[in-house]
């Protein structure tokens, strides 16, 4: 064996993998706090999980984070935007200000996991009775925040600057006709008195192998918006359909119609468009032809000028569509005002890369596509610069895109990915306020 290769072999062993190297980037007091909170963490997590609660409905949730808040010596300010609990942790040091932010609401879904933590609540949802589940992870993200807060009043004597820590209600959306989530939050002050410089938040997500974190610079998540459609008719027997006017037929013909929308109006080449419609009311027996049928979905897009151009298209294909079956209809499009893009800040974005890369680890650094999923950190990251990243949740063995996704009864967290959040969040937070990244 020559020199050389004897030498290159001695320097092999000698020095540690990829993956060590970005271990050992990672900040020391990381990689302690994760270590001491791990177990804590967990126990949060399924406590929550078993227990969860609907937009403007986690009073318990919301109880369980004050009282947390409290123990580790802060103030939390509680029932902003309902439910909403905040509360500012400032450092020893002079520095910069930064808030944190998780979600703390459930979904209107049925486990099915059979988790022996599993949820077996239920509540009352548009007027039907349905269980209740954390089926998004918004139970994870509430664990791994108290986790972060606690390790960063740990550190609060040499930590520099402030943090707010926002745990937010409704990010799933209020009940029908109430204020909430991200938008209502900040109606109500709270980056008034405190104003951050950046905002990060994390989520768990199914497409990612548990291990791995996601992140994309610019437009990320898509705007989010609800329609509500009524079609009206004239009820009758269903013997003799003549002797009314059937808004089935007419609502069945306006959802066929609207998928032209996407396929033939939109220039998919320029950015894609979502049009879904997610339920359909109407009826109670069946042989007799309703009054109405009620139809609603969601609309998800990415350009402010095809958003305009598909609330304009589908209030009149449903306008049209109707009159020609003799129905009309009332088309609320949007429903509501709904949430804007998803951007991550650019500039903050690349400076704070290599801070996820430290946690993951070479190669498990993921750039994301775009995602047609939409997140009311939007509000947020429209005030001041924002991050929002993806923490891996499928299990080792499990094809990510095939997996469960999230809003399924089958949604499963590989509880690893509540380390690596806490890790994650923990690192840029520290990075950002030291100066780092």
């Amino acid at each position: 064996m020559s020199r050389v290769l004897l030498l290159s072999c001695a320097l092999a062993l000698a020095l540690p993998a990829p993956h060590a190297l970005a271990q050992e980037a990672q900040r020391a007091e990381v990689a302690a706090a994760a270590q001491r909170l791990q177990g804590k963490v967990v126990e949060w997590r399924r406590d929550i999980h078993q227990n969860p609660e609907l937009g403007n409905r986690e009073t318990r949730t919301a109880a369980l984070v004050a009282e947390h808040l409290r123990a580790l010596g802060l103030e939390p300010e509680t029932g902003i935007a309902t439910t909403g609990v905040t509360a500012v942790l400032k450092g020893g040091k002079p520095g910069p200000r930064i808030a944190l932010r998780a979600d703390m609401d459930a979904l209107p879904v049925t486990e099915a996991t059979g988790l022996p933590f599993a949820s077996k609540a239920t509540t009352s949802f548009r007027g039907e009775t349905v269980g209740v589940m954390h089926a998004c992870g918004h139970d994870a993200h509430t664990s791994i925040l108290m986790g972060v807060a606690e390790a960063l009043v740990a550190m609060r004597d040499e930590l520099p600057g402030e943090v707010l820590f926002v745990f937010q209600p409704a990010e799933e959306g209020p009940p029908d006709g109430e204020e909430g989530g991200a938008k209502e939050m900040l109606a109500q002050g709270i980056f008034k008195d405190f104003r951050p410089d950046a905002v990060f938040g994390l989520h768990v997500f199914s497409t990612l192998q548990a291990g791995q974190l996601g992140v994309r610079s610019g437009p990320t998540m898509a705007a989010s918006d609800r329609f509500n459609i009524v079609v009206k008719g004239r009820q009758t027997h269903g013997s003799r359909p003549w002797g009314g006017v059937d808004p089935i037929v007419a609502a069945a013909d306006i959802i066929g119609t609207a998928q032209t929308i996407v396929s033939r109006r939109q220039d998919l080449s320029k950015q894609p468009v979502v049009v879904s419609f997610g339920a359909i009311k109407g009826g109670i027996r069946y042989n007799i032809i309703p009054d109405q049928v009620e139809l609603v979905g969601t609309i998800r897009t990415f350009d402010d000028s095809m958003r305009e151009a598909v609330f304009a298209d589908l209030k009149n294909v449903a306008e049209k569509v109707a009159a020609a079956h003799g129905a009309s209809v009332e088309a609320n499009v949007p429903d509501q005002d709904g949430n804007p893009v998803t951007a991550n800040d650019p500039e903050l974005t690349a400076r704070m890369r290599p801070s996820l890369e430290k946690v993951a680890g070479v190669g498990n650094l993921v750039d994301m596509p775009l995602n047609m999923g939409a997140e009311d950190f939007s509000f947020y990251a429209r005030e001041v610069p924002g991050l929002f990243f993806f923490v891996g949740a499928t299990p080792a063995g499990k094809d990510p895109a095939t997996a469960p996704s999230n809003h399924s009864p089958e949604f499963f967290l590989d509880e690893s990915a509540l380390d690596l959040g806490l890790r994650a969040m923990l690192q840029i937070s520290l990075d950002y306020l030291h100066g780092g990244g």
